[in-house]
């Protein structure tokens, strides 16, 4: 199904799971071409830190040419978010476990999670694209927090290596724009769990 959202700002949180940032970098590309406004916000550790799936430099200047702008990248950039009412669906993809945990305890120590709490004083949606070692572990409580938190959804996720990663889940970074448009109407996507995910 091809997704319109040309009358709408929607924001993109990259966090520090790079494994995943090659599907995650389609995703956004795909959403480009829904027509949408978009607006990158990294984190510190996505900002600036070199890793084997590639360079920060070049993941921010990738996110330059899909966008048009520059990424945000700082705590004091990230927080008119808010006042400005300046997006209308903010999308943390990837989402790691620590930005997680942080996000169901309040705590705003990062770009990201700074436009996270500024975007959702206008009760808009946040939607979280899950990637994280630890989500059937200690961060399985913090799933569930989320889960029962207004106004934030979820793009449905399952198990990416049940053998080797028991606890280990991911979202299904194809479905960012279906839970987007859900979201958009205050719905979540079902379903949320969606199992098993193909190993790689």
């Amino acid at each position: 199904m091809q997704y319109r959202f040309q009358d709408k700002n929607i924001g993109i949180a990259i966090t520090g799971s790079y494994c995943t940032y090659d599907k995650v970098f389609r995703a956004i590309a795909l959403l480009k071409e829904t027509e949408a406004n978009l607006f990158a916000i990294f984190s510190n550790n996505a900002s600036s830190t070199d890793s084997r799936f590639g360079e920060s430099r070049k993941f921010l200047k990738k996110a330059k040419e899909l966008t048009g702008k520059d990424p945000i990248l700082t705590i004091p950039e990230a927080e008119p978010i808010g006042p400005k009412n300046l997006l209308d669906v903010l999308v943390i993809a990837p989402c790691t476990g620590n930005t997680l945990s942080k996000l169901a305890n309040g705590i705003s120590d990062t770009p990201v999670l700074m436009a996270a709490k500024s975007h959702l004083r206008n009760n808009r949606p946040l939607v979280i694209s899950l990637s994280t070692n630890d989500a059937l572990g200690m961060n399985l409580k913090n799933i569930g927090i989320l889960l029962n938190t207004k106004n934030i959804y979820f793009v449905p996720f399952g198990q990416d290596n049940y053998e080797k990663k028991p606890n280990s889940m991911i979202a299904h970074v194809d479905l960012i724009a279906e839970t987007i448009s859900m979201a958009l109407q205050s719905k979540q996507l079902q379903p949320v769990i969606q199992s098993p995910y193909p190993s790689e």
